[in-house]
């Protein structure tokens, strides 16, 4: 709440003081034309930053402390030319990390039943995506990181038309920043031991607090 408030205001900032911003363009090209709300320009500007910034980062934190979790995987990323195996690796990634974890919200248009549990028309379900992921009726053994493996068909942006817009650009981030940090930092390594790292078991989006490092 206190992010919308302050986005809110930034709104209003940009409603007085247009320049050349996203925001303002929102302003003078839909706000200003009744087309959509200041409180909903505001929204827009609240999803950019979490769906833009607050995943990509996140992801990128917790794919490096899972490649130095396991030792011949570093290497693997950032040795190759085949940028193949690089897609391949980001897969097992995103398949073993799913970092939504409860944001997928879903509302039942008629009555069914999931596991044996009756849903009725109209009742909301949170799915939990990285269950889906660890399933083992999807992987052989789910719970392990295989960097070689094939995770295609994994639900970490969602299923279906209610897939993630942005998936294209969520897979191209971590295949550019992973090798380029490996290859930049060859000695790569954690500065604390992994017990004492803060994972963002609370919140919405999965991740580490922080992920101190040295080489």
């Amino acid at each position: 709440m206190a992010l919308y408030g302050y986005l809110l205001e930034l709104v209003a900032l940009k409603e007085r003081e247009p320049g050349d911003d996203l925001i303002s363009r929102l302003i003078t090209e839909r706000v200003a034309t009744g087309e959509i709300t200041r409180e909903t320009a505001a929204m827009n500007g609240n999803i950019l930053l979490i769906a833009g910034h607050e995943t990509t980062s996140k992801m990128i934190g917790l794919s490096t402390l899972t490649l130095l979790r396991n030792p011949e995987a570093p290497a693997r990323i950032r040795d190759t030319d085949d940028p193949g195996v690089l897609a391949n690796a980001v897969e097992e990634l995103l398949r073993y990390l799913t970092i939504a974890q409860d944001m997928i919200v879903r509302v039942a248009l008629e009555d069914l039943t999931i596991g044996g549990q009756l849903v009725r028309a109209g009742d909301t379900l949170v799915t939990n995506l990285s269950a889906g992921n660890r399933d083992s009726t999807f992987l052989t053994g789910p719970d392990r990181f295989d960097i070689g493996r094939s995770a295609r068909g994994h639900l970490a942006f969602g299923y279906g038309v209610h897939q993630r817009l942005g998936q294209s650009l969520a897979r191209a981030e971590p295949e550019s920043a992973l090798p380029a940090l490996l290859r930049r930092l060859p000695e790569l390594r954690l500065a604390v031991p992994a017990e004492e790292l803060r994972f963002r078991h609370e919140m919405a989006t999965y991740g580490v607090h922080e992920l101190p490092v040295a080489w």
